[in-house]
């Protein structure tokens, strides 16, 4: 080797290689999806955002298995009380962690960012069974971690589409909390707050559901933003979102269908609940509400 070479080489062996970022759930783990309505939405319907990450990931060669624990109506407090029955027990190796609209949407049955808000805020005389939100979210990572589980932090997505609403000002500290938390404890990010509230501004629809059916939970395009937020927080890369995209098609068809079928039994529902009061009135009977 000629000797003028070997500071070349000697200086590119000191130059650092970054390989392509990884994908961090691997094939056989099981994912907990620790939520509310939206998550037990996002497992219930065929294009919701638990069952596209699972799709998404499948997609990219990964085989994930979901453990679905989303309840309707739960706050931070009944999360942290369920959080071993319906997560831990399971023993998943990952848990993404939905939680904070009924914390703030529930009102005087919500559940206070801290002790502070707890003491200044208008709440029920349950309120400190409730503990705060702050407490609860940062044992249910605690409790998660210690057994061996890897939390992955979802920001909480809207209260209305309307982003000036009082009910997203109050939830506004709730997920500078979260963002904190996860920083603090080196947890992976899915900042679905913030992508929420770019795409509303984007679109410029303020007498449009963009993401949502009722102004909280997901729509077809909401779910795919959610499952997008949560695959990026797992790693996944452009191209690989490209592909869990290209997956997502046939769910997204049967996702329709489901909800066109669900809203022509609503309708039919609500004709013949009409008749059946014209058809009373008529005999001059009165019909319950």
């Amino acid at each position: 080797m000629r000797t003028h070479l070997l500071p070349v080489l000697a200086a590119a062996l000191l130059v650092p290689t970054f390989g392509k970022a990884e994908i961090t759930v691997k094939s056989g783990e099981k994912i907990a999806f620790l939520g509310d309505s939206i998550t037990a939405g996002g497992w219930g319907i065929p294009a919701g955002y638990v069952r596209l990450v699972i799709a998404g990931l499948e997609a990219n060669g990964i085989k994930a298995e979901p453990v679905p624990a989303g309840i309707s109506g739960h706050k931070s407090d009944q999360m942290l009380a369920r959080l071993d029955k319906d997560v831990l027990s399971k023993k998943p190796q990952w848990m993404t962690l939905s939680c904070g609209v009924n914390d703030v949407w529930h009102g005087p049955r919500g559940v206070p960012l801290d002790d502070a808000m707890t003491k200044s805020g208008t709440y029920d005389d349950k309120v400190a069974a409730r503990g705060t939100y702050k407490k609860n979210i940062t044992a249910i990572i605690d409790q998660a971690q210690a057994a061996g589980v890897k939390p992955v932090m979802l920001t909480a997505t809207v209260i209305q589409e309307n982003l000036d609403s009082k009910e997203n000002g109050l939830l506004a500290p709730y997920n500078a909390f979260l963002r904190d938390l996860a920083k603090e404890k080196h947890l992976p990010l899915a900042d679905l707050n913030t992508m929420f509230q770019e795409r509303i501004k984007a679109e410029n629809k303020p007498n449009v559901k963009v993401l949502t059916s009722d102004g909280v939970h997901m729509n077809v395009e909401g779910n795919k933003l959610m499952a997008i937020g949560v695959l990026q927080a797992l790693g996944l890369n452009a191209a690989e979102l490209d592909k869990a995209k290209a997956a997502w098609q046939p769910l997204e068809v049967a996702g329709i269908m489901a909800a066109q079928k669900a809203a022509e039994a609503k309708a039919k529902a609500a004709a013949e609940k009409k008749a059946r009061e014209a058809a009373a009135k008529a005999k001059g009977v009165s019909t319950p509400k």
